[in-house]
């Protein structure tokens, strides 16, 4: 069994961060309202400064969407220098079985580094391999679409084409991502707490549904800096990192922009000599070689420019500051890291209305079209320091376990008012307060993803109008509203 692994910890000033520097990041994001959850920067490979936004923390998974991509790209490496597989053999060779009856001459050329470098020669990605005559047959959906141009001329961001990476190292090692990369990347980082999610066929996804600590995170981003050695041992081969993230391939001519500075395995290239792996709605793994340093991060936002351009403009001169005086900076560090939080509604804990509706069931009206999820029933238990939301379905009942003005931890089965019901119970954190005398407010995080939706009730003398605003990934990408009317 892995055993877990702390990276060192040391104070800014210790080895000439700026403590003011971090900080000033920090105060940066929350004046533009970026909903960081977590933050470690890592300086010669000792963590400097580390948080987490209540109710998220330490010790949680966090969902990284395509930041999964360099883990998958690090098993590529791994499974490359075994001799398991090689660059340039052809995408076509290791699946016969799935390949369409006529092979196009750009499908017959694509090698594995044009899966690895977004290469292909597709330029659209506009397909579901769930969906069409080839339905629930990802591989096959991948090769029945033919590519338009010479693989290694055209870069198009293409996720499908690092599940292909995963299928390929499962198809030659006889494991799945994770199985592989457990003896020889997560037992030696001392990685214990990874998961990925898999495809049908039981391959990992590859390009998306890993998830891992912040400090996971951190630690991929130290061995790559450290070119592939970690305590002294070589973990991954020589050479790889280097080539895994210098530039293959060009993706734009925008000089501001952190996504056209090219591109390498699985790798973005970025401004200022660094590069990273990152993910959807802001999960980053940031490595600055000149400054011997990584940056982790986990969050929720919209704009994942304005968090680099933070990181670009406080992170960089903070490491570079050589200031090894501790002031009063430090100490405001500490207790900015210590109390970071999410931001929760502003209300009173209780309400005369509470007493009035407390128990009492709500039946969705018959005339309301707006009602995807075949809501049934919604009824409140409000408590002196918890309030219980309790949702009723086709599919049965899930509850919401709120603090009263307070973060209160649970396990539900709700994910969404009217959409996406998981069947398995997911960890989260609620906090619920009076915005109004008849209108209660949830703030819901999900603590091992990043959705943190809002959801409020309004009472009427017989009626309550149930909303639910939810944010980035949860309902829908523009956070719209669904709302739906009860009645006792």
């Amino acid at each position: 069994m892995t055993t877990e692994k702390k990276l060192q910890r040391k104070s800014p000033e210790t080895l000439g961060v700026s403590s003011k520097g971090v900080l000033s990041f920090l105060e940066g994001a929350e004046t533009a309202s970026l909903e960081l959850h977590s933050l470690m920067v890592v300086k010669s490979g000792h963590v400097v400064a580390e948080g987490w936004a209540s109710p998220y923390a330490s010790n949680y998974p966090h969902i990284l969407y395509s930041l999964s991509k360099s883990f998958c790209s690090t098993a590529a490496g791994l499974a490359i220098a075994e001799g398991f597989f090689t660059l340039d053999d052809k995408v076509v060779s290791f699946f016969p079985e799935e390949l369409p009856t006529v092979l196009s001459p750009y499908l017959s050329a694509m090698k594995v580094r044009h899966l690895l470098a977004m290469c292909t020669g597709h330029v659209d990605e506009k397909y579901d391999p769930m969906e069409g005559e080839d339905g629930n047959r990802w591989i096959k959906g991948f090769l029945a679409k033919p590519p338009e141009k010479e693989p290694g001329t055209h870069f198009l961001y293409n996720s499908i084409a690092t599940y292909m990476v995963s299928a390929i190292v499962q198809k030659t090692t006889g494991k799945t991502l994770m199985e592989f990369l457990e003896p020889r990347l997560f037992a030696p980082l001392g990685i214990v707490s990874a998961s990925w999610d898999s495809c049908p066929h039981g391959v990992n996804l590859g390009g998306w549904g890993m998830s891992a600590t912040t400090e996971d995170i951190a630690k991929l981003g130290q061995l790559y800096l450290q070119k592939g050695i970690w305590e002294g041992v070589r973990v991954l081969p020589e050479g790889w990192t280097e080539e895994a993230t210098r530039f293959h391939i060009s993706n734009g001519d925008n000089s501001d922009s952190d996504w056209a500075q090219g591109y390498g395995f699985q790798f973005w290239r970025s401004r200022y000599g660094a590069y990273r792996g990152d993910g959807a709605f802001g999960q980053y793994c940031i490595v600055m070689e000149a400054q011997q340093a990584v940056v982790a991060i986990t969050s929720n936002v919209g704009d994942m420019q304005a968090v680099l351009n933070l990181v670009w403009e406080h992170l960089i001169p903070a490491l570079n500051s050589g200031n090894t005086t501790t002031d009063d900076s430090n100490g405001r560090l500490a207790v900015k890291l210590a109390s970071l939080s999410v931001t929760p509604p502003e209300g009173k804990a209780t309400s005369e209305t509470a007493k009035r509706v407390s128990g009492k069931k709500y039946v969705f009206l018959e005339d309301e079209k707006n009602n995807d999820r075949k809501i049934e029933t919604i009824f409140c238990n409000f408590g002196e320091k918890e309030t219980v939301l309790t949702i009723t379905d086709g599919d049965g009942e899930c509850r919401v376990v709120c603090g009263n003005g307070d973060w209160a931890e649970s396990e539900t089965t709700f994910r969404s008012a009217f959409k996406n019901r998981t069947p398995q119970s997911l960890k989260v954190s609620a906090f619920g307060v009076w915005t109004s005398e008849n209108v209660f407010t949830i703030k819901l995080c999900y603590l091992e993803a990043l959705f943190s939706p809002v959801l409020t009730l309004r009472f009427e003398e017989n009626r309550m109008v149930f909303n639910v605003k939810g944010n980035l990934g949860f309902l829908s990408s523009d956070g719209s509203n669904a709302e739906g009317e009860f009645a006792l």
